[in-house]
């Protein structure tokens, strides 16, 4: 098992139909990972790889729902596939609504269902992508000095050296420097860059006519 190689999680109650789904899975050269409830999926020590999860709605204790939920508080939640002999339009509603990729009623077919796992696999790698970028992002801010994050803030306000020199109370040769320094630190080719980063991090711009980037 390489590092990367995706893995798709299964937890349904029934033993035939974790095997029957391990089967197909497999067939098509995934990883997979079975358990009888949303308890053993949950005790159990994921692999650091993209994957999905394939999730029965009916299960003994925690439903499916429920674990949607305890995953959605995590850091650690999965692009979720439910299947279900029981569906109904509120319940599908209520999963897709709560960021599910799929919700297939049995019986399903077996192309369905492998479609809905490359997509949501494609979509974890992307989630994972993001945090990632976002964990460096963050790395990058606390190495400012906190005059420098000052500035920061000034320079995605849109305000020019002189500007942030008079209300930092220095020089203009200092912000200058300062400048350059966070554009170094923060790995930013321009200020276009810079402000994309701090909206990513939630940044506020500071100083006279500052307005709050749109964050997307």
């Amino acid at each position: 098992m390489t590092p990367d190689a995706p893995v798709v999680f299964v937890v349904d109650d029934d033993s035939s139909v974790r095997d029957s789904l391990r089967r197909l899975i497999t067939s098509v050269g995934f990883l997979v990972e079975v358990f009888p409830s949303a308890q053993a999926f949950m005790r159990a020590r994921r692999p650091d790889a993209p994957g999905c999860l394939v999730l029965d709605v009916r299960l003994p204790g925690l439903s499916g729902l429920d674990l949607q939920r305890e995953l959605a508080d995590t850091d650690a939640a999965l692009p979720i596939i439910f299947l279900t002999g029981h569906g109904d339009i509120p319940m599908s509603v209520r999963a897709m609504k709560a960021g599910a990729v799929e919700f297939l009623t049995k019986p399903f077919r077996e192309q369905d269902l492998l479609d809905a796992i490359r997509h949501a696999i494609e979509r974890d790698r992307a989630l994972r992508t993001e945090r990632q970028e976002l964990t460096e992002l963050r790395g990058r801010h606390a190495s400012l000095t906190r005059r420098e994050r000052d500035v920061l803030a000034r320079i995605v306000a849109g305000l020019l050296n002189k500007q942030i020199a008079g209300e930092l109370g220095t020089t203009e040769a200092t912000v200058k420097e300062q400048r350059a320094h966070v554009m170094a630190k923060m790995q930013a080719g321009s200020v276009a860059d810079l402000v994309r980063f701090a909206a990513r991090l939630g940044i506020t711009p500071a100083g006279s006519g500052s307005t709050p980037p749109k964050v997307g």
